[in-house]
């Protein structure tokens, strides 16, 4: 029997905890890096990453915006650094934040989420404010395919308030209910007992009374952005999430990726001892 995606990142944080590397070439990254403001320097700057990410954390998440900033090329670099990642026993979830409608999402779904297509990945963000349903397709096929999905649900950034806080025919907030919608599915989808395989993104900077967010059954992944650069820190993991703590994913760039190629790997250990620290007081 395939081991789900949910169980799959269950088992990775166990073992390695919570931290997943971010790989966002930033161009002042690259400039710091020494690297070119090019496919070329993207394509280096993610290999890179993956090579120190391997053995010390479990997740990693390429941004995909930096990546498609150049065009085709940027795309092919971006397909060496999946591959490379997946080869080297990670989990990727692709940083792309799709959502459509119809064919054109399930479109989407299928080059990101079908084994063997050159932009593979374990998972995938999306976007579910053209509608929770909008997703079923993607949701089918990362099911079939033992594949992950991160819905946004609530995130940190001030513009998104006034819509994801905001009340729905339902009297929850829009966030809480696409929480609702998406355990609903977890719960049809998954074996009992497993964690559900389509996860979330709230911000590690969300108060969740503010957003109408409550635990929720099944468990499934948070994909937590937040932590390092924007203000989070290892600590807020069970100060922010409490009961749902275990299942967060805190997701780091900039703060570790300043270190620079040759202090990578020394950065990447340090956060994982921090984390790691935290989770035993």
């Amino acid at each position: 029997m395939t081991t789900s995606f949910g169980e799959r990142v269950r088992a990775v944080l166990d073992e390695r905890g919570p931290l997943c590397v971010g790989i966002d070439p930033h161009p002042g990254l690259l400039d710091d890096w020494g690297l070119g403001q090019d496919a070329a320097g993207v394509r280096e700057f993610g290999l890179r990453s993956i090579e120190a990410a391997a053995g010390r954390v479990g997740i990693v998440k390429p941004q995909v915006s930096f990546f498609e900033r150049f065009g085709s090329g940027g795309f092919a670099a971006l397909e060496d650094v999946l591959a490379a990642a997946r080869a080297a026993g990670l989990i990727v979830i692709a940083d792309a934040k799709r959502g459509d409608i119809g064919t054109t999402m399930d479109a989407y779904a299928a080059a990101w989420l079908t084994p063997g297509s050159s932009l593979e990945a374990d998972a995938l963000t999306v976007n579910p404010f053209l509608g929770v349903g909008a997703l079923d397709g993607t949701f089918d096929l990362a099911h079939t395919h033992g594949k992950g999905v991160f819905v946004l649900a609530a995130t940190s950034n001030p513009e998104a308030e006034s819509l994801q806080r905001s009340q729905s025919a339902t009297g929850r907030s829009v966030s809480a209910d696409i929480v609702s919608v998406v355990s609903a599915r977890n719960a049809e989808q998954g074996r009992t007992g497993e964690w559900g395989s389509i996860g979330f993104v709230i911000g590690a900077t969300v108060d969740w009374t503010d957003s109408g967010l409550a635990a929720y059954s099944p468990i499934a992944p948070i994909l937590a952005p937040g932590f390092g650069a924007q203000g989070a820190s290892p600590a807020d993991v069970h100060r922010r999430f409490g009961s749902m703590s275990a299942a967060v994913i805190a997701s780091e760039s900039r703060s570790i990726l300043e270190a620079g190629p040759h202090d990578l790997t020394a950065a990447i250990d340090a956060r994982v001892a921090e984390y790691r620290e935290v989770s035993r007081g």
